[in-house]
């Protein structure tokens, strides 16, 4: 479906490519508004917006363009009807792949954990806002972000090892002993039994646990105020938070140095002190 609104009245990056925005993305639905806030909303309700072949593409193609744009300040990742997303889909990826020689299967798989680097790499904050089931795939989309924000419907499962295949899908066995902890991750992934909501949030698999039905809203509200705030320092914090997970302290503390003296020499860094000065808000340029 087509982006519903304009984008935001901020200027874009010039150094997009030579394409055009895709003007309609056919496996999910994407909104913008006038904040710099993007929502992604995979739309299969009825599957239980189980991942198809052209969502993974989609994902993948919307991130890295999103982030060349340069428009987006925030980004909120939901799931449609009764889930947040049940993984890929039995028939058209499981059923397909089961054909597939080697080499196909590669590129599908390296697809897939494509997503999920656009997802970590991307220059603004993701946040999924998870009800219901999130499984398999959708499990790992959730975990890639950087918020996950879910009600008390929400469980989480990852069932890769329930189908004869490795729990370490799409980046997971990265991920998650950094999210849990090495203990809980080998037990989740080993078994791939349900974490309900409850469980999620005392391992801390869920950033915040909302009321009933309020995941979404919540995480429009945070995507919000993400997006008002000083979007290079997020960018930035990001980048560092994923690169330092395999740094020696040495290089962490250098690489903190570096990021520091450039932002130091932005504009939002000069706003920060004159507005503390004024006694105002800072007007944040993201710069």
């Amino acid at each position: 479906m087509s982006d519903s609104m304009s984008s935001p009245a901020r200027s874009t990056s010039p150094f997009t490519g030579s394409a055009p925005r895709t003007e309609e993305w056919r496996h999910l639905r994407l909104t913008r508004d006038d904040d710099g806030v993007a929502t992604v909303t995979l739309a299969r309700p009825e599957k239980l917006n189980a991942l198809t072949f052209g969502a993974y593409a989609d994902l993948r193609d919307l991130l890295a363009e999103l982030s060349r744009e340069g428009s987006v300040r925030a980004l909120v990742l939901a799931g449609e009807g009764r889930g947040f997303c049940s993984g890929g889909d039995v028939d058209e990826i499981i059923g397909a792949t089961l054909a597939m020689d080697t080499a196909r299967l590669l590129d599908f798989n390296r697809m897939t954990g494509q997503v999920v680097r656009a997802i970590r790499e991307c220059p603004f904050p993701v946040i999924a806002a998870v009800h219901g089931v999130a499984a398999g795939a959708g499990a790992v989309l959730a975990l890639a972000a950087d918020f996950r924000i879910a009600d008390p419907s929400a469980r989480f499962a990852f069932l890769f090892t329930r189908v004869g295949l490795s729990g370490g899908d799409m980046g997971a066995a990265y991920l998650l002993p950094r999210v849990v902890g090495l203990g809980h991750a080998t037990r989740l992934l080993m078994l791939g039994e349900p974490v309900p909501a409850p469980e999620a949030e005392r391992i801390g698999l869920i950033s915040e646990l909302t009321a009933e039905g309020a995941a979404g809203p919540r995480a429009a509200e945070l995507a919000r105020t993400l997006a008002r705030g000083p979007a290079l320092a997020y960018a930035r914090t990001k980048a560092l938070l994923t690169a330092e997970l395999d740094m020696p302290l040495a290089a962490a503390v250098e690489l903190d140095a570096s990021t520091q003296a450039l932002l130091m020499y932005g504009k939002d860094y000069a706003e920060f002190h004159a507005a503390f000065t004024e006694k105002r808000p800072p007007k944040w340029q993201g710069r």
